[in-house]
């Protein structure tokens, strides 16, 4: 597939501070592109480099082949992690302002109906609850018909119900052919949406593919988790977490008998396949969370 956009060596200091070290990715137009990685990792600064608002101390970006230039806000939307909408205005009045900013615009109609926003276009921006300030938020960034949609966090917040219908509004864009680019904290929601994913931690790419083929190649069988106290015995082979012990086996019935034969208590016991929660967990140390 061809590459839409394209980070070649972007680095970003800080004074003494290395935020961003020497990375480079390639983002397939057509797909959804996760960017995942604790607080401080330096996906934020990556991706507000890639967006062309912070300048890179080194490396650049490339859109289409080309470096990012004054006309690529045309052709790009953006949802940041905090936008602060206009008081005293309502939800159709905000769309129709933000599209006046832009020289090419979607058709207002089709951008209502794809968010959801037909039943809130009277509202006032103040009363929107979480769920509708994001499915407006996706609206604007999407009125100019990018072809790459950047989303920050856009589900942060949100309670289950509305981070799902989140989801299918994303699943919609995306059928549509536009390319996305994704920052979460919710490695379910990453594994569902993502085609790929780049995992970040201190300003380095650790991991970078599909989410099924970076857990086939890190992870055989499943994890064993167990609760644990000052008390506990860790058993050979087992990784302490702040949350417990887990142990990764591939023959569970093997891994229970011998926990039983060394007399560890099973209470609490839990077992699941692994997912990039995990993947992270055993290429950092750190909750994806952090």
């Amino acid at each position: 597939m061809t590459s839409i956009l394209r980070v070649e060596n972007l680095s970003k200091n800080y004074g003494d501070l290395l935020a961003v070290d020497n990375i480079s990715f390639d983002i397939e137009e057509g797909i959804c592109f996760g960017l995942l990685g604790p607080n401080g990792a330096g996906k934020t600064t990556t991706i507000e480099m890639m967006e062309g608002i912070l300048k890179p101390s080194s490396g650049r970006s490339l859109f289409r082949g080309k470096p990012i230039g004054p006309h690529f806000h045309e052709r790009v939307g953006i949802q940041f992690q905090n936008t602060a909408l206009q008081d005293y205005i309502t939800v159709e009045e905000t769309l129709k302002l933000f599209s006046a900013l832009y020289s090419t615009n979607r058709d207002l109609e089709e951008v209502i109906e794809i968010c959801s926003l037909t039943d809130i276009l009277k509202r006032d921006n103040r009363k929107l609850s979480g769920g509708q300030r994001q499915r407006l938020l996706l609206a604007l960034a999407i009125v100019n018909d990018p072809e790459m949609v950047f989303l920050d966090e856009p589900t942060t917040g949100l309670d289950p119900q509305a981070r799902r219908n989140f989801w299918l509004l994303i699943e919609k864009i995306k059928k549509e052919g536009k390319t996305i680019l994704l920052t979460t904290h919710y490695m379910e929601e990453a594994e569902i949406l993502c085609d790929e994913v780049a995992i970040m931690d201190h300003g380095h790419i650790v991991a970078l593919d599909a989410p099924s083929k970076m857990l086939e190649e890190h992870f055989e069988g499943v994890v064993v988790r167990l609760p644990w106290d000052e008390h506990s015995t860790v058993p050979e082979g087992a990784i302490r977490r702040d949350d417990g012990i887990e142990i990764h086996s591939s023959d569970v019935d093997k891994t229970l008998h011998n926990l039983i034969q060394t007399g560890v208590h099973l209470n609490g016991l839990s077992i699941h396949s692994p997912d990039l929660e995990d993947l992270f967990l055993k290429l950092t140390g750190s909750s994806l969370r952090a």
